[in-house]
């Protein structure tokens, strides 16, 4: 492969992000997506004003929120952030009826679904992300001994770092379904819903299915353990949920990597196939 090839596709890769980029994620748009972003920050931020500093400590803040981060904000609201990003960015060319100007220009189909992953990716992660570091700032800034001092004499940027990067890898593995699904299939809200409720129910299946979801690599690399049990209570459900050994920080990277360029490489098939019927939409 020469030097020049690769310069050609990166261009262009570039050139497609740029695009998206300004269509896509300008407010009026995409305006939905950040607000379900910033509502975590804004609950901490309520609970933080109804529950005074003196009735709370850091480690009670730090479950609250590895409990929150693992079953709202990861499930829900990283998970619908995405659905909203990655499945628009080809059916809402084909809505907008602009989807065979990139099929008309010289461009490869592959390097237009990298460089329309790749821009999904970096816009849900630039949002998601943020999201998290308002969280922290939310919750602990209102503490007894502020942020400054969980920060650095907790070990908060441990805590923050790990958090940030789950997100990031959320953002990677969702995106790769979403876009997998949104070039498959022409109406993706059945096979969405079925891989939301299969992340849902997931905690209650037997290790070994646990281990063919994305939540659960997910939930191995977050910094604080939260056990399903910690959060369905006395909740007859509870008897019914399973803790497996978290997998080790290397394997479940790896494994949603490989999840990754999987179902990148299955879409990239489809669009090469794919044929633009505007009027069947």
């Amino acid at each position: 492969m020469s030097k020049a090839r690769w310069q050609l596709w990166r261009e262009q890769v570039l050139g497609v992000m740029r695009l998206d980029l300004k269509r896509n994620f300008a407010l009026r748009r995409a305006l939905w997506i950040y607000l379900l972003a910033l509502a975590p920050a804004v609950i901490f931020e309520i609970g933080a004003l109804k529950n005074p500093p003196q009735f709370r400590s850091v480690g009670m803040d730090t479950h609250v929120f590895a409990v929150v981060f693992q079953v709202f904000y990861l499930r829900f609201v990283v998970f619908f952030g995405c659905a909203g990003v990655f499945l628009n960015l080809f059916h809402g060319e084909v809505l907008d009826k602009s989807l065979h100007f990139y099929f008309l220009a010289p461009l490869r189909r592959e390097i237009l679904l990298a460089g329309k992953y790749l821009t999904g990716l970096a816009a849900a992660s630039a949002i998601f992300c943020l999201s998290v570091v308002l969280q922290f700032a939310a919750l602990y800034g209102s503490s007894s001994g502020g942020l400054g001092q969980f920060l650095f004499q907790a070990h908060g940027w441990e805590q923050l770092a790990g958090y940030l990067g789950v997100t990031a890898l959320a953002c990677a593995g969702y995106g790769s379904v979403f876009l997998f699904l949104g070039v498959l299939f022409r109406n993706a809200l059945v096979p969405s819903i079925a891989v939301l409720v299969w992340e849902i129910v997931s905690g209650y299946l037997p290790p070994l299915l646990q281990k063919l979801s994305v939540i659960y690599y997910l939930k191995s690399l977050c910094p604080v353990e939260v056990a399903m049990t910690s959060f369905g209570g006395n909740s007859p459900l509870s008897l019914f949920t399973f803790n497996p050994e978290p997998a080790l920080a290397p394997t479940a990277i790896l494994s949603v990597l490989i999840l990754i360029g999987v179902l990148l490489a299955a879409a990239s098939l489809r669009v090469r196939r794919m044929e633009i019927d505007y009027a069947a939409e």
